[in-house]
């Protein structure tokens, strides 16, 4: 056995070791070792059993080592697994760009294949650049985002995404881009109600377009179902409606970056579907595309955007692992799961249990404000008064603690706090679209422990009563 397997604390094998060595301080107490996974269950090198309630960083949409997917990693590795997209095409790349696009519907017309979703958009973001430079719109360069909002960790990714704590440290390499309000639900402004404030949320978009002067705006990106920066916010079909209104009427290009939500979780394909008159020009996708069998994500484009620069001289843009075919193949296989199983579907009854478990979590837990999502994309709120909304301090770090107990108890909570908890602390619960309803009810009961575990942390300090 290795040093670094054996060690305990971060940093105490002199070389290599932890990835954490670049995250945690020196000295700081090590995660429990993975050891193997199957369904919703991870195990650890103990023994010990955990529910993963996220998916991991809800990704893992079809459940722990599905055989299907193996026997299809295992039959492609021995045929081929790299070769360069310019020179070799790849049966399974054709194959699942051809699916993608059928599920995906009208106005999807062709996939670009990368290996995450900061890559998706990255992609998303220069394939929208070229596009106005070859059709004579050379000046459209900037891209509105939302504020809170997360697209990804890459430097082009950042610059579109709303999280002021982290543009504190890059934003100087960076051109900032014009940020509008998200339409959070669950603090509204004083006198307003939800569709009040999607209406003002709205009104600040055609502010923001019309203030950069709407010849320079390249295109509008968010979350049409929040992932992590906003908590499985979820806005009206009259919002979006409004949106691509805008755009259209500004020639604005619309991008529904659907990292998490796509790819069936919230009960569709796209989130898009949700909403009839609000399709948008590009969609990203990825985590569940191939639920954590292989790093990859997708760009899906019109034929009007990819014929214009394929025409011009191609795409300006490309990675060594796009579109590779141990890849695609995988993630045919996670498809065939999906669809020969009927997972979208599933995703869309099982949410409506999850979510109605949730809400008794709620009416019992003091520090529950909120429950919200789509499908097996739902999150709940941590307050520190149910009764004024009020957060729990932001030195608490209140998902953090709260995936520490979850550990202790056997429950696998992934967290990823947006602008230092300045819009809320949340917690994604998302499990594979594979659990069963008996599995959702040892997930609540687990979730609630180590609410319990969290309320009593904190009461002893005197955060709550």
């Amino acid at each position: 056995m290795n040093a670094s397997a054996t060690t305990a604390l971060v940093g105490e094998a002199p070389r290599g070791g932890s990835v954490l060595s670049f995250y945690a301080a020196q000295g700081s107490p090590r995660p429990p070792q993975v050891d193997f996974a199957r369904g919703l269950y991870l195990w650890d090198k103990s023994g010990k059993r955990y529910l993963d309630a996220t998916s991991g960083a809800v990704v893992v949409n079809i459940g722990h080592g599905n055989a299907r997917v193996l026997e299809a990693m295992r039959a492609q590795a021995q045929r081929v697994t790299f070769a360069y997209p310019r020179f070799f095409e790849s049966e399974h790349n054709v194959l699942l760009s051809d699916r993608i696009c059928a599920l995906a519907g009208e106005g999807f017309d062709r996939a670009f294949f990368v290996s995450g979703g900061s890559e998706a958009n990255e992609a998303a973001i220069k394939l929208a650049r070229q596009y106005a430079v070859v059709t004579g719109q050379a000046q459209r360069t900037k891209i509105v985002s939302r504020n809170p909002s997360y697209h990804g960790s890459t430097l082009g990714a950042l610059a579109v995404t709303g999280d002021t704590s982290t543009h504190k440290l890059y934003g100087p390499m960076v051109t900032d881009q014009p940020k509008v309000a998200a339409p959070l639900s669950y603090r509204l402004p004083a006198g307003q109600t939800q569709e009040d404030f999607e209406l003002a949320c709205v009104r600040e978009l055609e502010r923001t377009i019309e203030a950069a002067n709407p010849e320079s705006v390249l295109a509008f990106i968010l979350e049409p179902i929040g992932g992590l920066s906003t908590g499985a916010v979820v806005s009206s079909a009259g919002y979006f409606r409004a949106v691509r209104e805008i755009c259209s009427r500004h020639g604005v290009l619309l991008i529904f970056d659907e990292i998490m939500c796509g790819a069936g979780r919230t009960g569709k394909f796209l989130s898009a579907h949700h909403w009839a008159g609000a399709s948008p020009d590009l969609v990203t996708l990825a985590k569940g595309l191939a639920a954590g069998y292989t790093p990859l994500g997708a760009l899906l484009a019109p034929n009007r955007i990819v014929d214009a620069i394929a025409g011009s001289g191609g795409f300006v843009h490309g990675h060594t692992y796009f579109t590779n075919p141990l890849s695609c193949a995988v993630a045919n296989a996670v498809l065939d799961e999906v669809v020969d199983h009927n997972l979208m579907d599933r995703a869309a009854v099982l949410g409506e249990y999850l979510r109605g478990k949730l809400k008794e979590v709620a009416r019992r837990s003091p520090l529950v404000g909120d429950v919200r999502g789509t499908g097996l994309l739902q999150a709940i709120e941590l307050v520190g008064d149910k009764t004024t909304k009020a957060q729990l301090p932001v030195r608490v770090n209140a998902p953090a603690r709260l995936t520490h107990h979850g550990l202790a108890h056997g429950i696998a909570l992934y967290n990823r706090r947006a602008n230092q908890g300045e819009f809320g602390d949340f917690q994604m619960v998302a499990p594979p679209l594979t659990a069963t309803e008996s599995e959702i009810d040892e997930l609540v009961h687990l979730l609630e422990l180590a609410l319990e575990e969290l309320h009593r942390e904190l009461y002893a300090q005197g955060l709550v009563a």
